[in-house]
């Protein structure tokens, strides 16, 4: 089986978010979700019919950088410590809102994109994956859909292109990884989000922004939840057209 996937700063709040962050640099890439809101923007788009794979996917040793190498077998997403990317004590003096804010701004504009959410949303998508890790996203590439395979497994995220684990089995590397950090789930009521575009020449940043608020739509909505249920423990029923159906798109 496969294994292993904000808004302004205020200006009175901190004179340049980078006094936040260690080195002033960043390591991975982020989707952005606004903690304010714990509703998820429904998102749209597209793929191809009859591509559930027989068997899944195994990822391999992946450090948070573009140049990761990927072989067959299995360990965990290796992410970067959030206090090598912030400074945690001056964090813990802001509120949620405040974090939220600078982390999103941090991100924006450095080839990265970063997201926040409320802790009771995360245990959900953390309990709800735990049992159904695996779904498929259409996602719209100029004229046409294609399929991307989703692999949820708190505190990760990993997806990458249907075909090209079809083409290359164990040896299929993550086109777009995620990283959830729960430092402050219990003092700030706040998880930090943090992703990566391994291959850019993959995706886009609207692409995997896109793609991170859909999954998660999926996993936290109760509606759209019942399609990763059956995708993961009925699979004689699921139908990808469900899926399109959801994302209000059209059957091609």
């Amino acid at each position: 089986m496969m294994r292993h996937l904000s808004s302004r700063v205020s200006k009175g709040i901190l004179s340049s978010p980078m006094a936040f962050y260690r080195n002033g640099s960043s390591f991975s890439m982020v989707s952005r979700q606004a903690y304010r809101s714990s509703t998820l923007q429904q998102i749209v788009d597209k793929s191809p019919r009859n591509a559930i794979p027989s068997d899944f996917l195994k990822w391999s040793s992946l450090g948070c950088i573009r140049t990761s190498k990927f072989a067959s077998g299995f360990s965990p997403l290796k992410q970067k410590p959030l206090d090598s990317i912030i400074d945690m004590e001056r964090a813990k003096e802001k509120s949620a809102e405040e974090l939220a804010d600078i982390w999103d701004d941090y991100h924006l504009g450095r080839g990265h994109i970063a997201a926040s959410m409320k802790s009771k949303l995360y245990k959900l998508l953390e309990q709800r994956a735990s049992s159904c890790r695996y779904f498929v996203i259409p996602l719209w590439k100029g004229s046409g859909y294609t399929t991307m395979f989703v692999q949820v497994q708190a505190p990760h995220i990993l997806i990458t292109g249907l075909e090209d684990y079809k083409a290359r089995g164990t040896q299929a590397a993550p086109y777009f990884t995620v990283s959830y950090y729960t430092e402050f789930a219990e003092s700030k009521d706040l998880v930090l989000v943090r992703g990566d575009i391994v291959f850019t020449s993959k995706l886009t940043d609207s692409e995997a922004k896109w793609l991170l608020d859909t999954v998660q739509s999926f996993y936290l909505n109760d509606v759209r939840y019942k399609l990763v249920e059956r995708f993961n423990r009925e699979t004689s029923e699921f139908e990808f057209k469900d899926v399109l159906q959801a994302l209000e798109m059209p059957i091609m």
